[in-house]
């Protein structure tokens, strides 16, 4: 007799995380969550579609005494509560960085600075997102999360990432799956 079993779920490396309206923690409130690394010992990811009030790229570089590009750059974005100090890159792989996490065939991170002085001088990735801080989750507590349906997980979609305008990413990414998110908890059942 073979006994049918949940799929388990590897990874969610290179997906993405809907908050649901079931959310508990406001921090996270209409959030999407690009998942940069997830195993066993937890999960790391940044929120592509919360943009920073209080900086813009204009100001990193000219903080860094870098030169600003003559075309328009993106919003900073605050890619979680963790660690706000730390600034993040997130781009298209079709620009090469010496030091880089691969989460998927198209999209890198980095924390290299060359890459922030490639901005500068109009020779650095296409398309990207500056991020200040991510989103960390100790050993299973991501998987506790989406148990208590504080998160909808989905593929992602690089479209989402870099294209859309922020205030619609997290409508923009559950709608691709046919996923109307502002009803998502009227709709769960348990049986």
């Amino acid at each position: 007799m073979v006994s049918e079993k949940a799929p388990v779920i590897d990874t969610l490396t290179g997906s993405f995380l809907i908050s649901t309206p079931q959310m508990p923690d406001p921090r996270f409130e209409e959030q999407v969550i690009y998942v940069c690394a997830h195993s066993h010992e937890g999960a790391m990811g940044v929120a592509i579609n919360k943009p920073s009030p209080f900086f813009s790229l204009d100001e990193v570089l000219r903080n860094a005494n870098l030169p600003i590009p003559k075309k328009a750059l993106p919003p900073v974005h605050i890619g979680g509560p963790v660690e706000l100090e730390s600034a993040f890159i997130l781009y298209q792989s079709d620009y090469q960085a010496e030091h880089r996490l691969e989460i998927s065939p198209t999209i890198s991170l980095s924390r290299e600075t060359k890459i922030l002085e490639d901005i500068a001088h109009d020779r650095g990735p296409e398309r990207y997102l500056f991020l200040l801080g991510y989103a960390g989750w100790g050993p299973g507590q991501l998987e506790a999360e989406l148990l208590a349906d504080g998160w909808l997980t989905l593929p992602a979609d690089d479209h989402i990432i870099f294209d859309v305008a922020d205030d619609e990413k997290w409508r923009m990414a559950a709608m691709l799956y046919g996923i109307d998110i502002s009803t998502f908890g009227d709709m769960i059942g348990y049986a």
